[in-house]
């Protein structure tokens, strides 16, 4: 069900970031038949209302969103520091709600149950090392080998790699509690960010990785002995689906101030027009600026087709999982 920007509009904070989570959920979760390409496209034109809300006339509850929607960070600490016996949490970076019908429907043909199954919020900015901090560990790669470890996290065998599928398992050895980030999508994402149709590529890629023999088998020895939690440090924006902002002082203050960039650290000026272009936000990483909403500029260095780290419905929110099998 597509939520109505009253919705949003009237709705207290946390209410509202429920509402368009939900709307956004509801659309991307469903199962996809046919060609997936075309599909995702659809799902992406389903939530431009939302969207538009979000980034026009509802732009202040970005301000909350920090504290009101929540987080997958959070989710993983509670995850941990609940459940009892055996676990595991596999973070799959760049992981968005598009893919989230493969991995549904994958648990349910290989004899997982789905015990939770919900999106949750990325921190601000939505990359890769914020995540890493909210979980404890300065850097994706300190997880690398068991590097380090986590304070929120106690007894956790930590591991972060690309490999194969198939070559994954080993990795786990004996360990009842485990935490492997794998880097598959956002290799993925930045690969194919290049002028062309990259979500098309993407959703492609995203289907071969999800539906393989080899991925659920990882998955199937992941969960021996263990509870599953899957979810992701962020999701991306479909920048090559965008609009071109035209006016064209608004097009050259976002080209000086993020060049091909969806988020740069520091406070700086903000923009002078309204709705905003772009918010400046005090984060746990510090003062960020970042882009609102689906837009795109024209820059002489080009622009992304695949991006994160702005402020978008798709950029942060992430699939939250919990599976078991007996």
């Amino acid at each position: 069900m597509i939520a109505a920007p009253n919705e949003i509009l009237l709705a207290e904070p946390a209410d509202a970031w429920r509402s368009a989570f939900s709307t956004a959920w509801d659309v991307f979760s469903a199962p996809i038949s046919g060609d997936a390409g075309a599909v995702v496209l659809e799902r992406e034109r389903a939530i431009a209302d939302s969207e538009l809300t979000l980034s026009g006339a509802a732009w202040e509850l970005w301000r909350d969103f920090a504290s009101a929607a929540p987080s997958a960070s959070a989710g993983i600490i509670e995850f941990w520091q609940k459940t009892v016996g055996g676990k595991a949490v596999l973070i799959l970076d760049g992981l968005s709600l598009r893919e989230v019908p493969w991995l549904l429907a994958g648990a349910a043909q290989h004899g997982f149950t789905v015990q939770r199954a919900e999106p949750r919020a990325t921190e601000p900015p939505s990359d890769t090392t914020a995540f890493a901090k909210a979980i404890g560990f300065a850097t994706r790669s300190k997880l690398e080998n068991d590097g380090t470890a986590s304070p929120h996290l106690p007894g956790a065998r930590t591991d972060s790699h690309n490999l194969p599928w198939a070559s994954c398992a080993a990795s786990l050895q004996s360990a009842s509690a485990v935490v492997l980030w794998h880097h598959c999508l956002d290799a993925l994402l930045h690969q194919l960010s290049g002028p062309g149709d990259g979500l098309r590529a993407l959703t492609q890629k995203a289907r071969e990785h999800f539906t393989s023999p080899d991925f659920w088998a990882f998955l199937g020895q992941l969960a021996k002995g263990r509870t599953v939690l899957i979810t992701s440090d962020h999701g991306y924006a479909a920048t090559g689906q965008f609009a071109d902002v035209r006016d064209a002082a608004q097009a050259e203050w976002l080209r000086n101030t993020f060049k091909n960039q969806r988020f740069v650290p520091g406070a700086g000026e903000t923009d002078p027009f309204l709705p905003p272009l772009a918010l400046a936000l005090d984060t746990a990483s510090g003062p960020h600026r970042f882009v609102l909403g689906r837009r795109r500029w024209k820059n002489a260095a080009g622009y992304p087709t695949l991006a994160h780290g702005g402020l978008s419905l798709l950029e942060v929110a992430v699939p939250f999982l919990v599976l078991t099998k007996n």
